[in-house]
């Protein structure tokens, strides 16, 4: 996010099915104009499981393959149970504030822009928090939540692609055409994998994102993640995290702050206000539905 924040107050550190049946198991291996996003770089995960793999567990209910919402994702990537939508919340937002307070390998050769904060705390928030993925991810401590126990990343429906990259709802020919990748921009995930909630802070969860369009810039689409109470710090409840992109050929930096002092950003286009139209609104997940 260019001509971020410059305040640092804190030290730096259901369902309707749709009947797709067995054309679907045997295929698997707000919405506007498609994209062509880039390839994201592999990432190292244990327990690499196949797509279809998964989907022969689910052969038997051709109903979780329905898509009621119309948002292009299946019933069954959806965290139904509110205890996992809490679990990935918390860890979303955990990792997402770790990346400031503890900067560390992966987090950082990861992390170059707003968008690639919000994919990195996704991923690692539905994945299996292992002895062997803690030694790996390098945080400073063990938080002590619960795993989301529907799936473990990337033992999921779609194996590794998380993001969906057109407009329109699930089809079976969705599991072949590239409409899912593990890469998604700013855009993409407004378009794409969330929906709209609110334009007041106040209506805003733990793991919502707010989204700002900045049309006179290179890159003009930009994601915050809205924290809550914060894992590192004692007092508040409106902290947001985010990270500023290239800085004028500088290279960017992830930051901290509550929404709070956002809203006193000296330049007006930064402020999380409704009478601000450069400011997008409070989206959600489309995981989290």
């Amino acid at each position: 996010m260019r001509q971020a924040f410059q305040h640092r107050p804190w030290p730096r550190f259901i369902p309707t099915s749709l009947a797709l049946g067995l054309v679907v198991c045997a295929s698997v291996y707000w919405r506007f104009v498609d994209l062509s996003p880039g390839r994201a770089k592999p990432v190292a995960s244990a327990g690499q499981v196949s797509s279809s793999a998964f989907a022969a567990e689910t052969s038997s209910e051709p109903a979780l393959w329905g898509d009621s919402f119309g948002d292009g994702f299946p019933a069954c990537t959806r965290l139904d149970r509110a205890a996992d939508r809490e679990s990935f919340a918390r860890w979303m937002t955990f990792l997402a504030e770790a990346a400031y307070y503890h900067p560390a390998p992966p987090a950082t050769e990861e992390v170059q822009d707003c968008a690639a904060l919000v994919r990195y705390a996704y991923r690692n928030a539905l994945a299996a928090h292992t002895p062997a993925w803690h030694r790996e991810a390098r945080l400073p401590f063990e938080p002590g939540f619960g795993d989301a126990s529907k799936y473990a990343y990337p033992r999921w429906p779609l194996g590794r692609r998380l993001f969906r990259t057109r407009p329109g709802p699930f089809s079976g020919s969705d599991l072949e055409n590239d409409a899912f990748a593990e890469f998604a921009d700013a855009r993409t995930l407004l378009l794409y994998n969330t929906f709209p909630v609110s334009r007041d802070v106040q209506a805003a969860r733990p793991g919502d994102l707010l989204f700002f369009h900045q049309p006179d810039q290179t890159e003009p689409f930009h994601v915050i993640l809205f924290v809550g109470r914060s894992h590192f710090q004692p007092q508040g409840a409106d902290w947001i995290v985010y990270h500023t992109g290239d800085l004028e050929g500088r290279r960017g930096e992830v930051r901290h702050l509550q929404a709070a002092l956002l809203m006193q950003h000296p330049d007006p286009r930064w402020r999380p206000l409704a009478s601000n139209s450069r400011f997008l609104g409070v989206y959600r997940l489309d995981l989290l539905r």
